[in-house]
C-alpha cells in the first residue's frame, strides 16, 4: 500500500487506516470476534495506522485493538481523549489528561501510545497555551510520542494547525464535506500537519447501499443522533439529510468506473485531495475492510469524475452544512 508521513510524528502510515469506532459501541452490536477478526484483516491486509478512542465502548475499543496490537509489528496505533467527561473548558488540566492517558496507556497495553488527540473539545480549548503546554509535559514525560487534535470545524483545525508541537488534524472530509479543502488541506501542508479524514462514506451513506427504507438499531447513532440528540449532528451523515444524501449518492453513481463500488469510489476521492495523510473507514467484517483496502490501489478519478462531485455538492449538499463546520 503508497504509505505517506503523518505530519510531525515522522511516521509513514499506509493511506487506508481503520477508525476503530464501530468496534466499541455506537454502531449496533459488533461481538468481539468479529471485532477482532476485522482488526486482523485490516493489518493482514496492509494497514499500519488504527485510530480509537477511550470513549468508543468506555475503552472497549482501545482494549480489542491493544490486544491486536501486540501480535504485529510496524503499527502506529492512535487514541483520543476528553469525551468521558462534562465538555467544559475547565477539565481540560494535566491532572486530567494524565488520569485519562493512564487509563488508554493500559487499555492499548503499552507504556508509550504514538499519536494522542483531543476529543473534539470545546472551541475555547484550542486557544488555551497552559492546554498545549500540558500536551508537551505529556510528550516530556514518555507517556506519548506524539499528539494532534479531532476537530469539528474548520476554524478549529486552523487554530490547531498555527500550534508548534500539534502532529495532526482528524477532520471530517468526504464527498459530501468539501469545505475543509478551501483552507484546512492547504494550511496543513504549509505546516507539515498531518491529515487524518474521519467519517469518510459519511457514517455509510456513501457506501451506496442505502435507501428510503433503510433503518437502523436502537443502538446505532444513526438513529439516536439523527438530529444531533447526544453529540454534534455532524458526526452523523456529516449533518446531510438523509434524502439529501440518497440523492447525492444516486447523482454519483454514473461515475463509477467498471468494477468498483461507492464506497471505494468515495475513498478514492479522498486520498485524492493533497494534503490528506490518511483515511481511516470503519468496518464490521473482514470483507468491509478488503473492499475499503482495494481504493488504495485505484487510479485516481478523472477530471470529470472530480467535477461530478464537486457539482453534486455544490448543488445539494452546500447549501445545507457548507456554512455550519
Amino acid at each position: 500500500m503508497e504509505t505517506r508521513r503523518l505530519g510531525r510524528t515522522g511516521r509513514d502510515v499506509g493511506v487506508v487506516g481503520l477508525g476503530a469506532w464501530q468496534l466499541g459501541a455506537d454502531w449496533g452490536s459488533v461481538d468481539e470476534s468479529d471485532a477482532l477478526a476485522v482488526l486482523r484483516a485490516a493489518i493482514e491486509g496492509g494497514v499500519t495506522f488504527i485510530d480509537t478512542a477511550d470513549v468508543y465502548g468506555d475503552g472497549r475499543s482501545e482494549r480489542l485493538v491493544g490486544q491486536v496490537f501486540k501480535e504485529y509489528d510496524g503499527l502506529t496505533v492512535a487514541t483520543k481523549m476528553g469525551r468521558r467527561v462534562e465538555q467544559v473548558p475547565s477539565n481540560y488540566t494535566l491532572e486530567n489528561f494524565r488520569a485519562w492517558n493512564d487509563r488508554s496507556r493500559q487499555n492499548l497495553g503499552v507504556d508509550t501510545i504514538d499519536l494522542v488527540q483531543l476529543h473534539c473539545p470545546p472551541a475555547p480549548v484550542y486557544s488555551t497555551d497552559e492546554v498545549f503546554d500540558a500536551l508537551d509535559s505529556m510528550v516530556d514525560e514518555g507517556r506519548m510520542t506524539s499528539y494532534g487534535v479531532s476537530v469539528e470545524t474548520c476554524a478549529e483545525a486552523l487554530t490547531a494547525i498555527a500550534r508548534p508541537n500539534v502532529a495532526s488534524v482528524q477532520i471530517i472530509l468526504n464527498a459530501f464535506r468539501l469545505k475543509p479543502l478551501d483552507e484546512v488541506l492547504p494550511a496543513a501542508q504549509a505546516a507539515g500537519v498531518g491529515i487524518i479524514a474521519r467519517v469518510p462514506l459519511a457514517s455509510g451513506l456513501l457506501s451506496g447501499k442505502y435507501d428510503e427504507n433503510t433503518t437502523f438499531s436502537a443502538d446505532d447513532h444513526r438513529t439516536y443522533n439523527r438530529h444531533g440528540e447526544a453529540f454534534d449532528v455532524g458526526e452523523t451523515f456529516s449533518g446531510v439529510d438523509f434524502g439529501t444524501g440518497l440523492e447525492a449518492v444516486r447523482r454519483l453513481m454514473p461515475w463509477l468506473p467498471a468494477g468498483v463500488t461507492m464506497a471505494q469510489f468515495a475513498l478514492r476521492w479522498i486520498l485524492d485531495q493533497p494534503g490528506v495523510s490518511v483515511v481511516i473507514p470503519g468496518a464490521r467484517n473482514p470483507a468491509q475492510v478488503a473492499g475499503n483496502l482495494a481504493a488504495a490501489s485505484l487510479s485516481p478519478l478523472t477530471a470529470d469524475q472530480s467535477a461530478a462531485v464537486q457539482a453534486t455538492y455544490d448543488e445539494l449538499i452546500r447549501p445545507q452544512i457548507h456554512h455550519r463546520w
